[in-house]
């Protein structure tokens, strides 16, 4: 199977969709500037020359602006894929997708299709400093009305944006910056994957491991390690967060007893406490111990390099969390 980078199987999904539906078009900022284009973390590159101006379209800085006419361009039958460069910016246009998007198929009785894609990038790890480095994820799970996408790998990434560019509902898909570079196998030829089921990346028999972005990779690398010394962890990439496949969890969880949940967000508040409440209510005979969370710290992300690090789960903390149950 050929590999891809995650941005360039974004970057194919995106010119399938394209080619497939002449109602699919792109908005951002940068998006189609600098000759080939593509934007801060290049994933439409030359995607402007195939398509064009008209479909492929530059927009001002005003994130409220490029959501709002979004909305406005999906609710009357196109099927909008947008950028916001990054998710700390998403915050400025939390009355288009938290009181408009998010409600408008609801108040009109289903009537009303938003078949907008909102795509955007999160997470820690490159110096970006505490307005460009968060990871906002829990945000968009509480909200009735959005479906929410976190993949962690090539395939998934192409997978998945698919399946959400084909859905009639708006869908928060969230691409971590770190990953960008990252590179995996990707099926050739037509394939989606479908909003709402998780992927178990590494069987096992000892612990859960459910990790979100960064941490599915952080995850695996622990389970090699503590593999070697006997506890075999079984790593979950849940895909997305709503939908969220809590049955394949709780599956998990009731043949190894134990759960240990991984996300770069803060702890307070997290996705992480939300899962482990679903596995609380459907599985607390099969616990044989406390569920534990491997999360980022309650506070902004620092600049600095080494308080960054420290701010955010690396794979010792999740080997560390493991043995502090097993």
């Amino acid at each position: 199977m050929r590999e891809l980078h995650y941005w360039r199987a974004l970057n194919e999904a995106l010119r399938e969709e394209m080619q497939r539906d002449e109602r699919v078009f792109l908005m951002g900022e940068d998006i189609a500037r600098w000759g080939a284009g593509g934007g801060i973390f290049g994933v439409t590159r030359n995607l402007v020359n195939e398509f064009g101006p008209d479909r492929v379209r530059d927009t001002p800085i005003s994130e409220e602006g490029i959501v709002g006419i979004g909305v406005g361009a999906a609710v009357t039958g196109m099927r909008p894929v947008i950028e916001i460069m990054y998710i700390d910016f998403l915050t400025l246009a939390m009355d288009q997708v938290v009181n408009q998007a998010a409600k408008m198929r609801y108040m009109f009785g289903g009537k009303a299709k938003v078949p907008l894609v909102i795509r955007t990038q999160e997470g820690a790890g490159r110096g970006n400093a505490a307005q460009h480095s968060q990871s906002l994820e829990a945000w968009f799970v509480h909200v009735p009305g959005l479906k929410v996408v976190v993949p962690s790998t090539p395939a998934d990434a192409k997978g998945l944006l698919k399946s959400a560019i084909r859905d009639d509902n708006p869908v928060i898909f969230i691409e971590h910056k770190l990953l960008y570079a990252t590179r995996g196998p990707v099926p050739d030829g037509e394939y989606t994957i479908p909003l709402g089921v998780a992927d178990i990346k590494r069987p096992g028999r000892d612990v859960t491991f459910v990790g979100i972005h960064t941490l599915v990779h952080r995850g695996l690398a622990a389970a090699e390690k503590l593999a070697q010394e006997g506890i075999e962890v079984e790593v979950i990439d849940p895909r997305t967060l709503y939908p969220l496949d809590i049955e394949t969890i709780v599956r998990s969880v009731k043949k190894t007893g134990r759960l240990v949940i991984g996300h770069e967000a803060p702890q307070r508040g997290g996705v992480a406490a939300e899962i482990a409440m679903q596995v609380m209510e459907q599985a607390f005979d099969y616990l044989d111990a406390p569920i534990v969370r491997v999360c980022g710290a309650n506070c902004p992300i620092p600049y600095n390099q080494t308080l960054e690090r420290a701010a955010i789960p690396q794979e010792e903390d999740i080997i560390r969390a493991i043995k502090s149950i097993v």
